[in-house]
């Protein structure tokens, strides 16, 4: 198997270990101070293919979905229902919810049961958002994504991987008009 020329950068930081990154569409490779070569790319040439493989295909998909459009009060109103709709479902209650730019992510729910939404996330069409929030929600009671995880978002969302999907898609989309 051969490994093509993937467009990557290269990110130095205080590490101990390198890894590889498709975070944002683009294979970063983050390498520990000091390093300046690892034979990553070579050692996991397979994964770094599909993952690439799968943007490219998420980035043909963007011209069939259609961004929504809603205004920034509309979209508060609807996550803050979807969190009230989701914690009381999974019998977790939330701390606060916070609404702000993220450069890499959708959302995130810390251990203080802090939930931090992505103003971006207002594009994204009912279902979608209100799968994201699930997900979340659900970290409250499985932090990583492991089987049990998978299996609490596969009861609410038999379709969790297409959502999933659509979720890369969006990405694209939507980083297209900002």
């Amino acid at each position: 198997m051969e490994l093509p020329d993937i467009p990557h950068k290269v990110s130095h930081r205080d590490v101990k270990y390198p890894r590889l990154e498709f975070k944002t569409g683009e294979l970063l490779i983050i390498l520990p101070f000091g390093n300046k070569s690892t034979p990553l790319l070579e050692k996991h040439k397979s994964w770094v293919l599909k993952k690439s493989s799968f943007i490219e295909e998420c980035l043909k998909d963007v011209l069939n979905k259609k961004i929504v459009e809603r205004s920034e009060e509309e979209f508060k109103d609807l996550t803050l229902s979807f969190v009230k709709d989701a914690s009381k479902e999974l019998g977790k209650g939330l701390n606060k919810v916070y609404f702000r730019t993220m450069r890499t992510k959708w959302a995130s729910c810390s251990p203080k049961r802090n939930l931090t939404i992505n103003r971006l996330m207002r594009f994204l069409p009912e279902p979608v958002l209100k799968y994201v929030i699930f997900h979340e929600i659900v970290h409250l009671k499985d932090k990583k994504h492991n089987d049990r995880f998978w299996k609490r978002i596969s009861m609410k969302f038999e379709n969790y991987q297409d959502l999933e999907r659509d979720l890369f898609v969006y990405w694209f989309q939507i980083m297209k008009r900002t």
